[in-house]
């Protein structure tokens, strides 16, 4: 009998305890030619996981698909396989006309403004990401000297939801959309809320970095690139920053 999980098709020792978490299948070969010696490991259903090197430090890479309840499959898998450090990097459009296309935000905390991690905590439980992982990804992105803004994000089922008259439910979103914004929510995506919560639950660490592709705002047209580099570099640095921390005394 097979001692791989079920949906990632992976068993214990298979990824390394850092895992890079994108959302897009396609984006893992692309995240992993930064690596040295990439090497696919799995493919099943939205899973697509990768390992490699960095900086002489195991990396892996898996994409969780679109939403918290793919993403809240990938965290538990990976954490019964050991891994224990995870960093989403994905795509997000803004909420404030200061956080630009091509910017970086690093969620401290996400609202959960989703229904997959009211399945395990009350809303009450705040989704937040690990100190640590937060904090060296914001040294990575001042390291890069790229733009980055460090707050809170917001997180979603529904993508088209936000565009004006396309729900039923079109005046209630435009209120909410206007309250996360008043209270400086910085963007919009759709996976960080499980994956900080259900680390948070089975003591993993995790955080996020996005690239700021759209203002949501403003309701402008996704530029499917803007910042995505600049994202994937930023939290390979900090896996660097973290590994160094872990070493010391």
């Amino acid at each position: 009998m097979s001692d791989k999980l079920y949906h990632i098709e992976l068993s214990r020792g298979e990824m390394p305890r850092y895992v890079l978490l994108p959302g897009d299948p396609g984006r893992v070969p692309y995240i992993a030619r930064q690596l040295d010696n990439p090497r696919e490991i799995a493919r099943h259903r939205e899973y697509v996981s990768y390992t490699g090197m960095y900086h002489g430090i195991a990396v892996g890479v898996m994409s969780t698909g679109i939403g918290c309840p793919s993403a809240a499959i990938a965290v538990e898998e990976l954490i019964e396989i050991g891994a224990d450090t995870f960093i989403r990097v994905g795509t997000a459009g803004s909420l404030q006309e200061d956080v630009r296309v091509g910017d970086l935000v690093i969620s401290q905390a996400a609202v959960r403004e989703e229904g997959t991690s009211v399945q395990y905590v009350p809303l009450s439980y705040p989704a937040t990401a690990d100190l640590d992982v937060t904090l060296a990804l914001r040294r990575a992105a001042e390291d890069l000297r790229v733009r980055a803004h460090v707050g809170i994000s917001h997180c979603k089922d529904a993508f088209y939801s936000e565009e004006p008259g396309r729900v039923p439910l079109d005046e209630f979103h435009r209120q909410r959309w206007s309250v996360w914004r008043k209270a400086r929510v910085l963007s919009t995506s759709m996976e960080a809320a499980a994956i900080f919560t259900i680390s948070s639950i089975h003591g993993a660490r995790a955080g996020e970095v996005v690239a700021i592709v759209g203002d949501t705002a403003g309701n402008s047209p996704i530029v499917k690139l803007a910042g995505v580099d600049e994202a994937i570099r930023c939290a390979l640095d900090a896996i660097v920053i973290l590994q160094r921390q872990s070493a010391q005394p």
